[in-house]
């Protein structure tokens, strides 16, 4: 498994932490995407980036699961086939960075995420604490931050038709096409029937693409450049299951930009091997994790909220649709947390950058939310100057 590390430009005095970044997917790749795409010190044409969080923090980029970005596995064994093997495999990797570099032990520790990456986040957040606990591993782990996160895909699922529909998306016809997908999918998870589920879900998003037609799942605001019949085309030429993977992993790796680079340069400088091609396995991770992809991991984030002292962050972009705001306020609305009541019933304040107010944040105990305007799914790249001030403010809260 491929990690990269960058050590922060923060004045050391100030204490400043490490924060792990892990990509969603499954498949995606920290080192590529969200290094060069979101939050490192470069952007996709070597130019520095001024909303680095590298100004905040270290910043180390982990490309898993295996077999993601750099990674890659020699077997059709090694492959996870869910977060439990995800946060394993994580675990090693950690011990074995803090063995090569000590002196982060002490250091504070995050880990922020994105999409998937969330999920897999919230497994491997309650097997550090445990490991912590037991002894077995050294870390000064502050607390996790899931942002546009598949915490519980079904209350996403549930919540397309009417964010759509008051978004001006879709009209009625539209809205009863996907609530009723929406509900079969629901159907198919009750019945424990997950891989069908996945499935289900591939398919509500082709409802999706016809009904608004084209409307981009990632920004409300953006559409797919392709007329319908083009589209018809793609799917006469592509399974749904390479439909599905194409719209969450590939469409990235398909990015001739950044392509080129991470198979080009970055590659011969990194060193890595001739025969491996970034994201040349991503295509397999996807499809290893299909059975658990519709899995919730909602109880878990309730146990990090209830029973631990970590800070947990949740946020979300305005006009991300995949994994919109009223669907990850549906499931964080269901939390057994005995503080639920009083964090609804706080007044939210503003996150202001210039003066000017870019999101919203409500905060009670060790639960955060934060709302980022003008934002999509990758709320970095979309509004790069408001998330570097959550991370500012979440950093400043976890020093308390």
């Amino acid at each position: 498994m491929f990690w990269w590390l960058y050590f922060t430009t923060a004045d050391p005095s100030t204490n400043p932490p490490l924060i792990i970044w892990l990509q969603g997917g499954p498949g995606g790749s920290s080192v590529g995407f969200g290094n060069f795409a979101e939050i490192g010190p470069l952007d996709v044409n070597l130019k520095n980036r001024s909303t680095t969080w590298l100004q905040k923090a270290s910043l180390l980029f982990i490309d898993n699961p295996v077999g993601s970005g750099y990674s890659y596995v020699d077997n059709d064994d090694a492959y996870t086939t869910n977060v439990t093997g995800i946060a394993n495999d994580l675990m090693t990797l950690l011990k074995t960075f803090l063995q090569k570099q000590p002196s982060f032990q002490d250091v504070p520790l995050w880990i922020f995420t994105e999409s998937y990456g969330g999920k897999m986040t919230a497994a491997f957040s309650q097997k550090l604490v445990q490991a912590i606990q037991s002894g077995e591993i050294k870390a000064n782990f502050k607390g996790c931050a899931l942002g546009d996160s598949w915490i519980s895909p079904i209350d996403s699922l549930l919540s397309w038709g009417p964010y759509l529909y008051h978004t001006s998306l879709v009209d009625k016809p539209g809205l009863a096409q996907v609530n009723a997908g929406a509900q079969k999918a629901k159907q198919l998870l009750d019945e424990g029937q997950y891989a069908e589920a996945t499935t289900e879900f591939g398919i509500l998003e082709d409802i999706i693409e016809e009904v608004t037609d084209g409307v981009n799942v990632y920004n409300i605001l953006q559409f797919d450049q392709d007329g319908p019949q083009s589209r018809k085309h793609h799917k006469g030429g592509f399974k749904l299951f390479d439909r599905l993977y194409n719209r969450h992993v590939g469409v990235y790796y398909a990015n001739d930009d950044l392509s080129e680079l991470m198979n080009g340069p970055i590659k011969k400088k990194l060193g890595i091997p001739e025969n491996v091609t970034w994201g040349g396995q991503s295509e397999n991770v996807f499809a290893k994790q299909a059975v658990d992809f519709m899995k919730s991991v909602q109880d878990i984030v309730d146990d990090l909220i209830s029973n631990t002292s970590l800070e947990v962050v949740v946020y979300s972009g305005q006009l991300d649709l995949i994994v919109d705001s009223i669907g990850t306020e549906a499931w964080v609305n269901n939390l057994k947390w005995s503080g639920l009541s009083t964090w609804n019933a706080t007044q939210w304040q503003s996150v202001k950058v210039n003066e000017q107010r870019t999101g919203f944040y409500k905060t009670f105990k060790n639960f955060s939310f934060f709302w980022i305007l003008k934002a999509g799914h990758m709320v970095p790249a979309d509004a790069g100057e408001t998330a570097l001030k959550m991370v500012e403010m979440v950093i400043a809260k976890g020093k308390l």
